[in-house]
């Protein structure tokens, strides 16, 4: 017995390994490449390193004869730049993409990928790859991770050149296995098992997807299932250096039920055929029985068939004498071991218990038994299936400025919707039901619509006592919005529901010539009444909203036609006044555009010491309308909280300035009693929603929820984890109180906005200074986070941050008597001058007002006559020179601090913007460009932005662009959300 045992060692090895080895089938689609023999040719040269089993690549340019590639880096580096370059003696090139033939183009793509892991690796810098010195140096690549497979999928089915141990030899890459054969021979009482190919005339290369064979000149590639069956045996022969495996007789049933499967249709049997047929196993059909228990199990009973013969796979009282396909059984008793069945051997069957692998199972594993299977189910199993919830219906009606909305016609339990809703919550994919069946909660319309009723409407299914459940009048139109999303739903609309959709949402889109007042007609633009009626129709029921036009549509005569409306429309003795707050720089503004377009209207702007400003707030009653600016408010709010002050209308203009609920501003402007407020901005949305939040917090108190709710609701999945269900359940809840028109949309006699990057190379002092400071920055900003922490280095990152966009502005705004040059400054005075030759008129923004003072020193050198408003321009000097700007044609260029001018300023007699520095938020800057860009405006406008190459410039416009793109979908037309930055975006930042 150890004789045989001995004899037939590797026959016992081929078993063993086809038992533990599963199979993979994984195919490439295959690209079609064009020669072009007009153009260069890249030559790679794959060299076969046996002795450290190593594939490396060497590349070689061909025209009329091949020049070798004798450093990668330096082939790198000469096609970055377009370098011109001599092979040999006679062949030059030009090394970019279009010199090279199309075949070529892959290769050289792969090749300048991998030569620029070489490029870091000769800097010392790895990159995370470990031990590259040792296995790339500049003359050729190493082929790892799988880059085999790329290179075959670029140069199959033509020759190239291959070494094996330095031996060169001509190839051809073939897509296809090679014809390797087994025959079986008898040789008196043992058998045998032959390969056509002798284990020395072939190699094997391994890739990541596939394996190679490189056999009489050929490369042919094959799938790893073709490798774990005939090469396994092929490479069998060569690790037992010999060319057969024997087995006896005994060992037949055991070949043809384990290794014959796997191989079969490469394997001859020649004369000895009639003979040891009766070996092969009979086709096997593998037949399965499922049922449910009571706990809610699946139980299967599976039976191997061989003709009559039936076999349970777990009962080892089996008929032993029949040769059985063990190879197929396997692969069937894998797929129950996969989809997690566990054997119960009491019963001699198998079971699944696990509750999210039975959804698994009659959700999508079914079918793939079905294919090795034949698959029998109880009219119990069939029950537990996935169905759909239907939503019967829902009542909605407005009584006593209420909505409620009746429930029980939902056709849920409420502790259903309470347990679907947990498990939807937690994103799990379906609920199973007490009968056993299962809800799908991926997709489904019915049960995001429970889920948007729960959070939309703020309701809490756990403390629901009554079916009937009232919401404030403001929930009817998002409650409006989410039954639209369920098909053939029952909703018991009534008549006030209707007439409050059509007021808000319907008649948001057109607008009413009639209903405007007297005094306006004729002057108001289209929009503008369409904007006018809006506000009126959510002024009717109570609500408030957000006027969030563009720059320059004229928000502030829209909510004048309102007021006008009411003061028209109302006795003097019922009359209540309206407030406006606004930033101090716009009082006189807001005053005169109400003297510009009303008469007989009584207007007080809030000034003075605190005695005047108490005297003026005693006698609001007096006045129509009272203008104040948020700074004087904050001061000032007790005085009108001793008055009980109950507005008309309150009107918060550029609402920017409360995006922070927890500022004076804010909670000072929150205390203002009124029956309507609104809040005028044309970016509700600059760096968080948390400032989106803080503005409904103000028009309609309650609306957006606590803030903790909204930030756990909404802030945290729509930023952090980029929700789209929340981010379009958010944007229905606020869509009816937002209305935004842009210039592009409403404007179509504006002039164009083009929009140009201007970038300039710092001259070689400014670039030391600069790198100088970005080293010292780098060490700072490590040492003080270590310290620290990155939280409480903000304030120092800020610094380091400024201090650097500062060189890129003018190294003299921090350095004393810096002598050298500014690229910037030097390209802002050339296009200052071009604009002034061509006859613009030039608005030019900055982030610093001290870089006006070393711009002023050139304009004056340059004789350019200049205005200048920072933030120490006092109100009405402002208004003058505004004014003095649009008119004299003398005036070309106006100095605006970024803060100061960037909103409430009329500059239409400028058509020419300059940005000098970019800043941090896209918007602020686009506030500044509209400062010229609107109504008023005749001529097209051009705005420059000036931006200095390899500097923190270069990288804040890319946060600009990378943060545009996330389009936050909750304006009706592109407003973004520009995040706080993060961590990993600040320290980019030093790069």
């Amino acid at each position: 017995m150890k004789e045989n045992e001995e004899k037939y060692r590797n026959f016992k090895q081929i078993v063993n390994a086809f038992y533990s080895e599963q199979m993979h089938l994984l195919e490439d689609q295959i690209k079609q490449v064009k020669e072009s023999e007009e153009k260069v040719s890249l030559i790679p040269h794959l060299i076969y390193d046996k002795t450290n089993k190593l594939l490396k690549i060497e590349i070689f340019l061909k025209k009329d004869k091949q020049y070798k590639i004798k450093n990668i880096v330096e082939f790198y580096n000469r096609f970055l730049s377009n370098e011109e370059y001599k092979y040999g003696n006679n062949f030059e090139l030009v090394h970019k993409k279009e010199s090279f033939d199309n075949e070529s183009l892959e290769l050289l793509d792969f090749i300048l990928e991998k030569a620029e892991i070489i490029k870091y690796v000769n800097n010392s810098i790895t990159k995370g790859y470990k031990n590259y010195n040792k296995k790339i140096n500049e003359n050729f690549i190493i082929l790892i991770d799988g880059s085999i497979d790329k290179i075959f999928d670029i140069l199959k089915n033509r020759e190239i050149v291959i070494s094996l141990n330095y031996k060169e030899q001509n190839i051809i890459l073939i897509e296809e296995a090679p014809d390797i054969k087994f025959n079986i021979i008898k040789d008196s009482d043992k058998y045998s098992l032959i390969s056509n190919i002798p284990i020395q005339e072939y190699t094997i290369l391994e890739g990541k997807d596939f394996s190679y064979i490189l056999l009489e000149n050929k490369l042919y590639r094959v799938t790893k299932k073709f490798q774990k069956s005939i090469i396994m045996i092929q490479e069998m022969f060569r690790l037992n250096l010999t060319d057969r495996i024997n087995f006896g007789k005994e060992n037949l049933p055991e070949f043809f039920g384990v290794i014959y499967p796997r191989i079969r249709k490469n394997v001859q049997f020649g004369d000895i055929y009639d003979e040891i047929k009766k070996y092969i196993p009979k086709e096997l059909e593998a037949k399965i029985f499922l049922d449910i228990t009571n706990a809610r199990s699946i139980i299967a009973d599976v039976k191997f068939c061989y003709g009559e013969i039936e076999i349970n796979p777990i009962d080892s009282n089996q008929n032993s004498e029949i040769i059985r396909n063990i190879f197929m059984e396997n692969e069937a008793l894998n797929l129950l071991r996969k989809t997690g069945f566990m054997v119960d051997l009491k019963n001699k069957r198998f079971i699944l218990n696990n509750e999210e692998k039975i959804y698994e199972f009659i959700t999508k594993d079914i079918f793939l038994y079905r294919e090795k299977f034949k698959v029998m189910t109880t009219e119990n199993f069939n029950k537990t299936n996935v169905r759909n919830i239907h939503i019967g219906g829902i009542g909605v009606k407005i009584e006593n400025n209420l909505i409620d909305v009746d429930i029980n016609k939902l056709g849920l339990e409420i502790n259903e919707i309470i347990e679907i809703l947990e498990k939807y919550n937690l994103k799990q994919k379906y609920y199973r039901l007490k009968d056993g069946s299962f809800i799908n909660l991926i997709g489904n319309k019915e049960v995001e619509f429970l889920n948007d009723l729960q959070v939309g409407l703020g309701i809490n299914f756990n403390r629901i006592s009554d079916t009937v459940i009232k919401v404030p009048i403001y929930r009817g139109l998002y409650l409006d919005n989410i039954l639209k999303k369920i098909d053939n739903i029952n909703n018991l609309e009534d008549i006030h529901m209707k007439h409050l959709v059509s007021d808000i949402i319907e008649k948001k889109e057109n607008g009413n010539q009639a209903n405007i007042p007297i005094s306006l007609k004729g002057i108001l633009r289209d929009y503008q009444i369409i904007g006018f009626n809006w506000l009126k129709n959510i002024d009717k029921y109570g609500l408030g909203g957000i006027l969030a036009d563009d720059m320059g549509l004229g928000k502030t005569i829209q909510i004048l036609s309102i007021i006008l409306d009411y003061i028209d429309k109302t006795n003097k003795k019922d009359r209540k006044p309206s407030i406006v707050i606004c930033p101090s720089s716009l009082t006189l503004n807001w005053k005169n555009e109400i003297e510009k377009f009303t008469n007989n209207v009584k207007v007080l702007v809030i000034s003075g010491n605190i005695e005047n400003r108490k005297k003026q707030i005693r006698e609001i009653n007096k006045y129509d309308i009272v203008i104040t600016s948020y700074d004087l408010l904050k001061r000032d709010i007790e005085f009108y909280n001793e008055r009980n002050y109950d507005f008309r209308y309150a009107i918060a203009d550029e609402a920017q300035y409360i995006k922070n609920s927890n500022t004076q501003n804010a909670k000072a402007l929150k205390k203002i009693s009124a029956e309507t407020r609104y809040a005028l901005t044309g970016t509700p949305i600059e760096n968080s929603l948390a400032e989106l939040w803080s503005i409904f917090d103000y028009i309609m108190p309650g609306y957006l929820f606590s803030y903790r709710k909204f930030k756990e609701n909404y802030e945290i999945k729509i930023i952090k984890e980029k929700d789209v269900e929340t981010i379009n359940r958010l944007k229905m809840l606020i869509e009816p109180f937002i209305l935004r028109r842009t210039k592009k949309d409403v404007l179509k006699e504006l002039p164009d906005k083009s929009i140009t990057i201007l970038n300039n190379e710092m001259d070689e002092e400014q670039e030391n200074v600069y790198k100088a400071y970005l080293a010292e920055a780098k060490t700072e900003l490590i040492e003080d986070i270590k310290i620290n922490g990155f939280e409480n280095s903000r304030i120092k990152i800020l610094a380091l941050l400024t201090r650097l966009r500062q060189v890129c502005c003018h190294p003299g705004l921090f350095i004393d008597n810096y002598i050298g040059e500014s690229s910037k400054l030097n390209q802002c005075i050339d296009i200052l001058k071009s604009g002034i030759d061509a006859g613009h008129k030039i608005l030019l923004f900055s982030s610093y007002t001290s870089m006006f003072d070393i711009i002023e020193d050139r304009l004056k050198e340059e004789k350019i006559k200049y205005f200048k408003l920072t933030g120490q321009t006092k109100v009405d000097k402002r208004i003058e020179l505004v004014n003095e700007f649009n008119q004299n044609p003398a005036i070309k260029v106006f100095l605006i601090s970024l803060k100061a001018g960037g909103t409430g300023l009329n500059l239409t007699g400028a058509d020419m913007v300059i940005h000098y520095d970019p800043w941090w938020n896209a918007s602020a800057e686009n506030q500044a460009t509209d400062r010229a860009h609107r109504i008023g405006q005749k001529n097209s406008v051009q705005v420059y932005k000036l931006i200095t190459n390899n500097s923190i410039e270069e990288k804040i416009y890319e946060l600009q662009q990378r943060k545009n793109e996330l389009i936050d979908n909750m304006l009706s037309t592109q407003a973004t959300f520009i995040n706080k930055l993060s961590k990993e975006e600040i320290m980019n930042l030093f790069k």
